[in-house]
């Protein structure tokens, strides 16, 4: 079981006349998802004087710590609206693209439930490839070109007349793995068939984009129709190994404070394709409602669209939500209500985070590892993927926790992160050295 946060008193009440009695009480609030990203949410709601009650589902053993863990799916919409609805939840924070896409915000809100996401035809700018495409291309945000099939000869035919490397990508969900950067045509046409001819992510079509060139980076902001607060850049590392080796995963590591973007570039990233994607969507019947997470390079042509995600990012939301100093509450209610937010103030100095998976993700791998160390360990620790085992903390997934410290500059963050990194034992856990190498070269 996790803890409650104190509740104000009485006198305290009377102390702060200008709080109101129903906010002195705290808030309860249901977080959804059970992975580093929530965590890290979980942990910036309780530094809120308003809130008194987290409940995470399903959570994780981290998340415990600081909230009730409830033993629901991320996608049980009907389980979560009657959870929220029997525990008086006051807000709902919506974690994974799936809760979104299954349409949790929905059926929340024709529940009389406040949440804090996207519905469902808004979350189509993540779980549609194709529509993210065509509003791009019909609101002028800058982006690759692109072709879209839904048959595997045609689409076969077309990479094959084309330069390489080519990049295919699934028309839909499927937890980061539904993108393929094909260097040759025999890698295309596998890429293909595992898409359009065995449905390995089921049925749908397949986008295939130029390819380009240049850093890559994230850009997340808080949307409400065409209201848009960024939060800080962000830059992960999706490769496994050292010197970006290996397969990609959901991402090793992230850092802000990104040296290579200029304020003119976050300037013309915000203005020209963060704002024109929220008007877009509101122009289109869709406004958005939570996060929008614009995944950006920096080519030498300008800074075009990678693709959109309709939430926070993971694990960026680990390094970024740290240096909030803002009640982040406020600016969860504020969206989910459909009112102006103050806007976020965000501490100076940047942060690096580091992921600790288990040995042969994104592979097969084993579970049940025992962790030790973590006490000592100063900073932040995220789980992402760990549970108890008679009381003793093990792992449970592929990514398992996310160590993130905070500096002056790059170099003070990342030498103090890998110091706390190496604390941690564990016989089946490995980790990249190297990450923010990007901002070193």
């Amino acid at each position: 079981m996790g803890l409650v946060y104190p509740l104000p008193t009485l006198q305290e009440v009377k102390v702060a006349k200008e709080i109101n009695l129903e906010d002195c009480l705290g808030k309860t609030v249901l977080v959804i998802g059970g992975g580093g990203r929530e965590h890290a949410i979980v942990d910036a709601l309780s530094r809120s004087p308003k809130v008194s009650k987290i409940y995470c589902a399903p959570g994780n053993a981290g998340i415990g710590e600081q909230a009730f863990n409830v033993p629901l799916k991320d996608t049980d919409v009907e389980g979560l609206k009657a959870f929220a609805l029997e525990n008086s939840v006051d807000l709902t924070v919506v974690g994974p693209e799936a809760a979104l896409a299954a349409g949790i915000v929905d059926a929340f809100r024709a529940a009389g439930l406040k949440i804090f996401g996207h519905t469902k035809a808004a979350t189509a700018i993540e779980s549609s490839k194709e529509f993210a495409k065509e509003l791009m291309f019909k609101y002028g945000i800058p982006t690759a070109e692109y072709r879209s099939f839904s048959d595997y000869e045609e689409a076969l035919e077309y990479v094959s007349g084309r330069p390489f490397p080519a990049v295919l990508k699934y028309d839909g969900l499927a937890a980061g793995k539904g993108v393929v950067i094909a260097s040759d045509l025999e890698e295309a046409r596998k890429a293909l068939a595992d898409m359009l001819l065995d449905h390995s992510f089921g049925q749908g079509r397949v986008v295939v984009e130029d390819f380009l060139t240049g850093p890559e980076f994230s850009f997340l902001c808080f949307v409400d129709g065409e209201r848009v607060y960024p939060m800080p850049l962000s830059q992960d590392h999706k490769r496994a190994f050292d010197g970006d080796k290996g397969p990609n995963t959901g991402g090793m590591g992230a850092y802000t404070g990104l040296p290579f973007i200029t304020p003119e570039d976050k300037e013309f990233a915000f203005k020209e394709i963060m704002c024109k994607a929220a008007s877009a969507m509101v122009a289109e019947g869709v406004p958005l409602s939570g996060v929008l997470y614009g995944g950006l390079m920096k080519t030498p042509s300008g800074i075009k669209v990678i693709e959109f995600n309709a939430r926070f990012g993971d694990p960026e939301t680990e390094v970024v939500l740290p240096l909030l100093e803002s009640d982040i509450f406020d600016i969860f209610d504020a969206v989910a209500s459909g009112v102006p937010a103050d806007e976020p103030r965000w501490a100076d100095g940047v942060t690096l985070g580091v992921v600790l998976a288990s040995k042969g993700y994104p592979g097969k791998y084993e579970k049940g590892v025992v962790i030790e160390g973590l006490d000592g360990v100063q900073g932040r620790v995220y789980h992402m993927g760990t549970a108890f085992r008679d009381g003793t903390l093990v792992t449970a997934g592929g990514r398992v926790l996310m160590v993130v410290s905070g500096g002056s500059d790059l170099a003070d963050a990342r030498a103090k992160v890998y110091e706390e990194v190496r604390k941690i034992r564990c016989g089946n856990l490995f980790y990249r050295n190297d990450i923010a190498h990007c901002a070193f070269d």
